[in-house]
């Protein structure tokens, strides 16, 4: 579900939605509407009559005993065998079948399965539009990290099963499409490595600049960090787990009067029960601009992940200066020291706290470059625009060449 646009992938989505709809174009959204995201069909009214919201109710809530059942006896990773439903399934046939679509695009790995039906549509005669994927991240490397980091032996060996058949079906699933749109440079250079489809793009993730437009009636306030960032993640967890051990009690011992604030929505319980000095837990906070720009340095401590951090860009558009892990900023286009602040272990987060604490960073103008730099590169109208050009290209070939749908799969990934 594309909104709210809370977390990165909602806003990924909105936001080019939204995008094409202002640029003139019709835009069916058909969205898995799950427990955790659960919206009314009324949610994007506001776009105008350009864009149109179907919606499937699709139960996707973890379960212990499907989870072991999907070990035993499936081929699909459980990542996505949640994500698989036949109601959605036959709405998509039905979509298809109503209209002519120019172009259909799958946003992220775990709808990827769908894209099967597109050569039981052609055998039947019906118009097959060409399918881009749009790849949010590239699944498999999130979790092999995270099985690399886990220090538990069950919990690294389950999490490694996960990336292994993860891997195995972005692999197979890739070769679907007629294009795929990479979020990031290395993650492009990760499709190819897989061997995926030939047409594989860069396109980054954008934002509405006019969404985050500093507030000149907020100051933030002096020596306060803060960490926004949807907290069902496991990597956002893993990340604010690995701060709050490893960097803050020693930064709050040699800098007393920094403050920690914490926001994100699906906050933990023993988050929202943290009893440690100086940090303060807010949870969902309805403005994220608001927030942003009331503390004053940005963190992203991320050790796992893949894709784009649309919270940095975000950030940087407000004008924050951001101290991320180099894994945190991967696939944005900023330089340490200039528009970023990077740094990797707890000796260097120190080091980095230290000369902010001792006003010796220069967070002003290390912001106001982050600014340029969101504006010049990520501005969603510029993101639009390559997808519109990517759509053409697809349109091109299908025309020139013919589309050939691949055949359906008979075995191996199944649900």
């Amino acid at each position: 579900m594309p909104y709210p646009p809370h977390d990165g992938g909602a806003i990924a989505m909105y936001d080019v939605a939204a995008g094409l709809a202002r640029a003139g174009h019709r835009v069916t959204v058909l969205a898995l509407n799950t427990p955790k995201h659960h919206q009314l069909t009324t949610v994007l009214d506001h776009l105008g009559p350009n864009v149109s919201l179907v919606t499937v109710d699709v139960d996707t809530r973890l379960s212990p005993v499907k989870a072991l059942r999907n070990l035993l006896f499936s081929h699909l990773p459980y990542n996505v065998e949640r994500f698989v439903s036949e109601e959605v399934k036959a709405k998509l046939v039905e979509l298809l079948a109503q209209e002519q679509f120019d172009v259909v695009q799958m946003e992220g790995t775990f709808v990827a399965w769908y894209a099967r039906y597109w050569a039981g549509g052609a055998q039947r005669g019906q118009h097959v539009p060409p399918v881009i994927l749009r790849a949010h991240n590239l699944e498999y490397t999130i979790w092999e990290q995270l099985a690399r980091n886990a220090g538990n032996p069950l919990k690294k060996w389950y999490l490694r099963q996960l990336a292994a058949r993860l891997k195995q079906f972005e692999n197979w699933m890739l070769c679907r499409f007629d294009a795929i749109a990479a979020i990031t440079e290395t993650d492009q250079q990760r499709l190819s490595a897989l061997g995926a489809h030939p047409a594989i793009e860069f396109i980054p993730a954008g934002v509405d600049l006019s969404r985050f437009q500093p507030d000149p009636a907020i100051r933030p306030k002096p020596r306060t960090l803060f960490m926004l960032g949807s907290l069902n993640w496991l990597p956002n967890l893993e990340g604010l787990d690995w701060f709050l051990r490893e960097v803050w009690p020693e930064a709050r011992r040699r800098y007393p009067e920094l403050e920690l604030h914490l926001a994100g929505k699906d906050t933990p319980e023993r988050i929202r029960q943290l009893q440690v000095p100086g940090v303060t837990v807010h949870g969902f906070v309805e403005s994220a601009a608001q927030f942003m720009q009331t503390y004053d340095l940005m963190l992203v401590p991320l050790l796992s992940g893949g894709g784009m951090r649309i919270k940095i860009i975000e950030g940087m558009a407000l004008g924050k200066c951001i101290l991320s892990t180099r894994l945190g900023a991967e696939g944005i286009h900023v330089r340490s020291g200039h528009d970023i602040v990077l740094a990797d272990s707890p000796a260097e987060w120190l080091d980095c706290l230290g000369r902010y604490y001792r006003g010796e960073l220069g967070p002003a103008a290390i912001g106001q470059e982050a600014a340029r730099t969101a504006a010049r590169l990520y501005d969603n109208r510029r993101v639009v625009e390559r997808f519109l050009d990517l759509y053409s290209s697809v349109q091109g070939r299908a025309a020139t060449e013919g589309r050939t749908p691949a055949e359906p799969l008979t075995s191996g990934l199944r649900p």
